[in-house]
């Protein structure tokens, strides 16, 4: 058995940034295993092409396109609410969707991406998007989930090269901030059933995300972009009650070797967080 044989039958998530790349990937698989998903975008033209390709699978779940500007407390909280309206429950999580280095590097106010070059505006939506829309997703999910006695929340962050690379602020004090979420929530969580784990692809996925600097970087050294499939197996298992009592952790796409059981793939995929909490609390 590997994560492909894995089934949700039952199981209601949300994905954020559903509509293109890596939550794309991930939405698709989660309905592919039987999941009803909520694709979740700021792009509303752009979800409908996401869940059309993923509606209709054989056995697979139903998939529910729904903008959401996850800056908004008030849309994240009607995005949760509409989700519990169509199909009664919520059970995953999973916080995706994200702004990044292309986004300075295409604005005209940036002339380079170093920090005091780089356009502040842009700069500052990146901190909001990345590191409030995570906390906002979270919040207003965690308390169905919470009710329920069973939640999954998922946050996708990067590695850590990529945190401390050059030119690579505001994005990579985002999922910085992001990991310490997760170690913090999965503490406050404890013995709650509801889980919070990060997730990464491990390199640069090939999605629009990567911005043009870094293709031609990689391209130079001679290294490929991942496919955003890497993330499937991983969030299929994150998804299951396979995942019990694993909080807290970190897993890196393509790790996954769906040749091993579960278990034992997701094992070999953890990987040690980058931040540990302080012994004495500070």
């Amino acid at each position: 058995m590997g994560a492909a044989d894995i089934r949700l039958d039952g199981t209601v998530a949300i994905v954020t940034g559903a509509a293109r790349g890596l939550g794309r990937a991930m939405a698709a698989g989660l309905v592919r295993a039987g999941a009803d998903v909520v694709f979740a975008d700021v792009d509303a033209a752009a979800l409908v092409d996401a869940t059309a390709a993923a509606a209709g699978q054989p056995n697979g779940g139903r998939a529910l396109g729904i903008r959401c500007d996850i800056t908004s407390r008030t849309g994240c909280e009607q995005l949760v609410g509409e989700t519990l309206n169509r199909f009664g429950a919520l059970h995953v999580l999973v916080n995706n969707a994200a702004m990044g280095q292309v986004h300075l590097e295409r604005s005209p106010n940036t002339t380079s991406l170093r920090f005091w070059e780089s356009d502040p505006d842009i700069w500052q939506r990146v901190i909001v998007t990345n590191v409030n829309g995570t906390f906002l997703m979270a919040r207003a999910a965690v308390l169905h989930m919470l009710g329920a006695g069973f939640g999954r929340i998922v946050n996708i962050t990067t590695s850590l090269p990529t945190m401390q690379r050059r030119n690579n602020s505001p994005y990579g004090v985002t999922k910085a901030a992001i990991e310490a979420e997760t170690l913090i929530w999965a503490q406050e969580l404890a013995g709650s059933g509801v889980t919070v784990n990060s997730l990464i692809p491990g390199g640069a996925a090939d999605t629009a995300f990567v911005h043009d600097s870094s293709r031609r970087e990689l391209a130079a050294m001679g290294r490929a972009l991942l496919p955003p499939s890497v993330m499937v197996p991983p969030i299929v298992w994150l998804a299951s009650r396979l995942s019990d009592g694993v909080t807290g952790a970190r897993f890196v796409g393509k790790l996954w070797d769906d040749a091993l059981p579960p278990d034992e793939a997701a094992a070999q995929a953890r990987e040690p967080s980058v931040l540990l909490p302080a012994a004495d609390g500070r």
